[in-house]
């Protein structure tokens, strides 16, 4: 039986956001211990438990992660393929809007440098860059 502590650094989850899936209802109620009331989590449910801590990282909703369990053990295998692969376009879109958030960075740079420099030709032609990327950064 592992500690909240215990769970929570193998999980990556912090000790609130334990007792707050405890308390919607994402975990099942954990045992306490008798004498000090503390949380005890047996080995099982610590495995759930840094399955959801990877699938936090990732941006999973806290309803996927609900499906996901519901899935686990002799669900739809097509709806948990659906799952995931709805949670890597998610993360593909974010990744895209990161890399233009990147790009609009890395050419104010440049625009900046090109000033510094005194170089009117590399400012422009960043500064171009920039206009076509703004209706991106949306």
């Amino acid at each position: 039986m592992s500690t909240i502590q215990e769970v929570s650094r193998r999980s990556g989850l912090p000790e609130p956001t334990l007792r707050y899936y405890e308390k919607i209802g994402l975990i099942g109620p954990v045992d306490r211990d008798e004498s000090s009331g503390h949380r005890r989590y047996p080995p099982e449910l610590v495995e759930t438990i840094e399955a959801l801590g990877c699938l936090r990282s990732t941006g999973m909703s806290l309803a996927d992660m609900r499906v996901y369990l519901r899935h686990l053990d002799g669900g739809d295998p097509a709806e948990q393929r659906d799952l995931f692969a709805r949670n890597v376009e998610r993360l593909d879109a974010e990744i895209e809007r990161l890399r233009v958030r990147r790009d609009y960075l890395r050419l104010k740079a440049e625009l900046w440098d090109a000033r510094d420099r005194g170089d009117a030709a590399a400012e422009e032609r960043a500064a171009d860059e920039i206009r076509g990327l703004l209706p991106r950064l949306k």
